[in-house]
């Protein structure tokens, strides 16, 4: 059932909100498609969160997670059995590794935010089809976005077609709503039951980002408070997009302007 008093919280926005959305969402997927080239052997996590803080700030923008809760970084660079929340740094990518770049970005005022897979030259055909459901569940999660639905509806579909490929819906992290805030109302979990949590109306954005791991759903946080890892060290995938609720299903704002969906990418 929806919770009255989550339902007054959840920020409505009328239909002049969406440009900025959509501009804010095709900034952030332009710099996610940017990177795509220098995804390669030998290159640190380090400088891929250089490249995309320049383009961001080059577009006029600043990047979100930027001093966030003392975050020091542009981006997140989750890679193999990293989850989310991977910090940049000297660590060098090499052949096989699967990779989610996470970026979000202010944009006079609007959030855009999502993350993408990226593989590094020939990776493993359970790497492949790992990131394959990841995204076909997100999609899952988007088609079920119409007003009257509920965030029960979106995670019951993502975790219908998870486990369906007999891999794991991650419990601990989830999707959220955006907006002038980064994070905000409602939580968009990754598994749920149909008909439950709050009922999605015009003018919610949201933000739908399966997490999936390929062995156990279970995950820990390292050290530095941030590094989410699987506790049985399988690999893991992410996918995530904003999306705005319409009068009559949803916009997605994060689309790829090179038609980038899923890996591999033609520029890869």
């Amino acid at each position: 059932m929806d919770d009255p008093a989550v339902a007054r919280s959840i920020k409505l926005h009328p239909p002049e909100d969406f440009a900025g959305m959509r501009a804010a969402g095709r900034l952030v997927a332009a710099a996610l498609d940017m990177i795509t080239a220098h995804v390669r052997a030998g290159i640190a996590t380090a400088e891929l969160d250089r490249l995309c803080h320049e383009f961001v700030l080059d577009h006029g923008a600043r990047p979100a997670s930027l001093g966030y809760r003392g975050y020091a970084h542009a981006t997140c660079i989750s890679v193999n059995h990293t989850v989310c929340h991977g910090i940049p740094g000297t660590r060098t990518l090499v052949e096989g590794d699967i990779l989610n770049i996470d970026l979000a970005a202010i944009l006079d005022g609007w959030h855009g935010d999502s993350s993408r897979m990226y593989g590094v030259g020939q990776v493993s055909t359970r790497a492949m089809r790992l990131m394959d459901v990841t995204h076909e569940a997100m999609m899952q999660g988007i088609a079920a976005i119409r007003p009257g639905a509920t965030v029960g509806d979106i995670g019951f579909a993502m975790q219908r077609h998870v486990e369906a490929a007999r891999f794991s819906v991650v419990r601990d992290f989830c999707g959220h709503g955006l907006g002038r805030v980064y994070h905000d109302l409602p939580d968009v979990l990754n598994f749920g039951r149909p008909g439950q949590g709050a009922e999605l109306r015009p003018g919610m954005f949201l933000t739908v980002e399966p997490m999936v791991n390929a062995g156990r759903s279970e995950v820990k946080v390292l050290a530095d408070g941030w590094t989410a890892v699987t506790r049985d060290r399988s690999l893991s995938a992410q996918f995530e997009h904003s999306v705005g609720v319409t009068e009559t299903g949803c916009e997605i704002f994060t689309s790829s302007p090179a038609g980038f969906t899923r890996p591999p990418y033609p520029a890869s």
